[in-house]
């Protein structure tokens, strides 16, 4: 640290020192001025100036040592100097003092946190540099943030210092003239009947509604911003516009036709999206298929001798299609337009926040919802373009089984079709990057399914970089990196499953700007707004979560928020959010687990039920796997819970339910389970948290009177005695 910086430090730590040492805090506040009120006013009568100059000066000190008081001089500046010349102070004072502060943080501190966290502020400092100066005065004009944190704060960013202080000088100015004229009410009050006075009353309900004010206004001055330049039609065509019929489409839209709204909904596609035509429904009816296939192979463990097991492959993948045909009319055209949704297949374009184009015609429309999913990501491996590849979207074309099978990804979609294809016979490779399979769980989970797959016959590949694919004379390979070394891997068929990446583009948002996320999602807020306040986003395309449950509980969201635009809205809530990999064993999930807990520094107790001792799962005979619930320590409260065994999937929807609802394990304890059922670990998990948070000193009492109680209170006293 330079001799300058240290020489500020150390100023600024006597000044501070010196404000608590001898309690300077006493004089601002309103007891203390009250009682001085008299004095201090014959003061500024006599000698208006040289107290404007010293109050000036002393306001300027409190907020750039960010001190407490700020508030109270505000009140005092209305009371003493009158609602205009107060307001000019305090403007001047605290814009200038803020600044200060804010080139204090900046000398001090800047370049060592930019250094330090550079990576994770990317984002934020790409924001300031752009909006910068509507960010802070919104954050001004709405003091949701106390101003000394904002002044602190926005120094350690790229804002420049003169829009810094232009900036707070004008956001800052309507919640002064509010405090200030508060102060010149409070300044009249002379005995307990003051307080009902009515300029007092008026000047306090300023001061609640000021916060409240303040947003709408500055959401009003941020909707104009992003709508500026695009002409507002006089009437429109629709309430709301659904730009795809996926999940998050499909329940947008049936929210908005339920609630009579004129609504379109646009697929150029299929209908039903992702979840119906490549990845729930097939996915789940292949492995439905798989685990029989694993069951009749496993007969001689229950008595049942199948002979000579197989697979009919090409009829697998029929039967496929034959499920997703049956569920197909639920998401269908027809369905839709009965329910008085307007279903139009074709490709939207996006021209305006307020007009979209479809099959050479134009609709007018106050809102629009994007709800455009994803698409399998293919990472640019060098060679990979020259064979015919397959991806989670074409991998239901297939009927012919592939021998061996090379699967690229450990991620949920990778597992899932690795241990698909194995059962049907495929010889199978896995390529994981990461140290381990499903890296968002905790190591125990990837150790467990890791195990089951080496059981199975896959052979799981671990840290291994795919390099590229080369052709041999044998056939085509994939060369990967591994420790330093190249490894290959031959193979007739490579199933590309490293993730999906949100459709964004091709339908106009970028021509309108709209912000793209470091997660490649739309760039939303809270209310699943884009940077215009009448385009909002969900499901695959907005994030954070890529599940069918997620898009459709974030419908609601946007139906919701879009329809009432103005009105009302409501903070998308991602609090409880479950999610399952369907492989066998099943890996549910929910909350918080102990890696998650441990990088976002929460404090956790663990409780943990082995399923190999449930009565119904070794009847099953899948008499493995465990129950792991995260709590808050010494307390029954769930922070997140999560299950590796059969049925997973279902067992979880209780720890969903606790969470959703606040019910601790004590509830889960006493709730009663049916016998012989999976469910029941639920409630031998509880049992396990109860046990070890038994009340040991009242236990010991009620050892003793049952003691007492049978006559034998001296012979417990002497075990007691001798165990000692």
């Amino acid at each position: 640290m330079s001799r300058l910086k240290v020489v500020l430090v150390l100023l600024v730590a006597i000044a501070i020192a010196t404000f608590f040492a001898f309690d300077l805090g006493q004089y601002l506040n309103l007891a203390y001025f009250k009682a001085q009120q008299a004095q201090l006013q014959s003061v500024v009568g006599g000698r208006p100036f040289v107290s404007s100059a010293l109050f000036f000066v002393a306001y300027v000190c409190v907020t750039a040592l960010s001190l407490p008081g700020a508030a109270v001089m505000t009140l005092i500046a209305g009371a003493l100097f009158g609602l205009l010349w107060g307001t000019l102070l305090v403007s001047f004072a605290s814009s200038i003092g803020a600044t200060l502060a804010f080139l204090a943080a900046r000398f001090l501190l800047r370049d060592w946190v930019q250094k330090k966290y550079g990576q994770r502020l990317k984002a934020i400092n790409r924001g300031v540099e752009k909006d910068g100066t509507f960010y802070l005065f919104s954050l001004r004009l709405v003091p949701v943030f106390p101003f000394f944190v904002i002044n602190l704060v926005m120094g350690l960013t790229p804002l420049r210092t003169a829009t810094f202080y232009l900036v707070s000088q004008l956001g800052m100015l309507a919640g002064t003239l509010v405090y200030v004229y508060a102060g010149t009410q409070i300044a009249g009050i002379d005995s307990v009947s003051g307080v009902l006075s009515p300029g007092l009353i008026g000047a306090f309900v300023l001061l609640g509604l000021f916060p409240l004010v303040a947003r709408k206004v500055a959401e009003r001055i941020q909707a104009r911003k992003a709508l500026g330049g695009h002409a507002k039609p006089r009437h429109f065509d629709r309430n709301l516009i659904v730009i795809g019929a996926g999940s998050a489409g499909l329940v947008t839209a049936y929210i908005a036709a339920t609630v009579r709204a004129k609504v379109t909904l646009i697929e150029k596609h299929r209908m039903g999206g992702d979840c119906l035509n490549y990845g729930c429904v097939p996915s789940k009816a292949m492995i439905r298929s798989s685990r029989i296939a694993a069951l009749m192979r496993r007969g001689d463990e229950f008595g049942v001798h199948a002979e000579n097991v197989r697979v009919d492959f090409a009829q697998v993948m029929e039967r496929i299609q034959h499920v997703i045909a049956e569920i197909a009319p639920h998401d269908s055209v027809e369905r839709y337009r009965s329910l008085g949704v307007d279903t139009i297949e074709g490709e939207a374009r996006i021209n305006s926040p307020y007009t979209v184009a479809v099959d050479g015609r134009e609709l007018t429309t106050r809102s629009i919802v994007v709800a455009t999913g994803a698409r399998p990501l293919v990472p640019p491996i060098p060679g990979l373009d020259t064979i015919d590849y397959l991806t989670s979207d074409t991998v239901w074309d297939l009927r012919e089984l592939p021998d061996r099978l090379l699967v690229l990804g450990g991620g949920n979609i990778g597992c899932e079709l690795s241990q698909a294809f194995a059962r049907f016979g495929s010889r199978v490779t896995q390529i994981e990057m990461a140290p381990r399979l499903l890296a968002r769980e905790d190591a125990d989970v990837s150790t467990h399914l890791a195990e089951r797959f080496a059981a199975e016959g896959i052979a799981v590949r671990t840290e291994h970089k795919a390099k590229a694919v080369e052709h041999r004379d044998t056939g085509p390979v994939l060369v990967c990196e591994y420790r330093g070394a190249d490894v290959e891997f031959a193979f007739d068929r490579i199933l590309v499953a490293v993730g999906r990446t949100p459709n964004t583009q091709g339908f106009g948002l970028e021509e309108l700007g709209i912000e793209i996320s470091p997660t490649r999602t739309l760039q939303v807020n809270e209310f699943l707004q884009t940077r215009y306040p009448n385009i909002f986003a969900c499901g695959d395309v907005a994030g954070p979560y890529q599940f069918t449950h997620a898009a459709a509980h974030q419908a609601w969201y946007a139906a919701v928020n879009a329809l009432f635009l103005g009105i009302r809205r409501f903070k998308t809530d991602y609090s409880v959010i479950p999610w399952v990999t369907f492989t066998d064993p099943e890996i549910a999930h929910v909350g918080l687990n102990e890696t998650q807990a441990e990088e976002d520094g929460v404090e956790f107790e663990v409780t943990r039920y082995d399923l190999g001792e449930l009565d119904r799962a070794i009847a099953e005979g899948e008499a493995r796997g465990f129950v792991k619930v995260l709590t808050v320590p010494g307390k029954d409260k769930v922070l997140g819970a999560t299950i590796v065994g059969e049925n997973a999937g279902e067992l979880i929807g209780e720890y969903v339910t606790a969470m959703r609802h606040g019910l601790g394990l004590n509830k889960i304890l006493g709730t009663i389970h049916a016998y012989p059922t999976l469910i029941e670990a639920n409630k031998y998990a509880a049992g396990e948290w109860k046990r070890a948070h038994a009340p040991e000193r009242v236990l010991a009492w009620l050892e003793r009177f049952h003691a007492w109680r049978r006559g034998r209170r001296r012979d417990v006293d002497t075990q007691r005695a001798t165990d000692g």
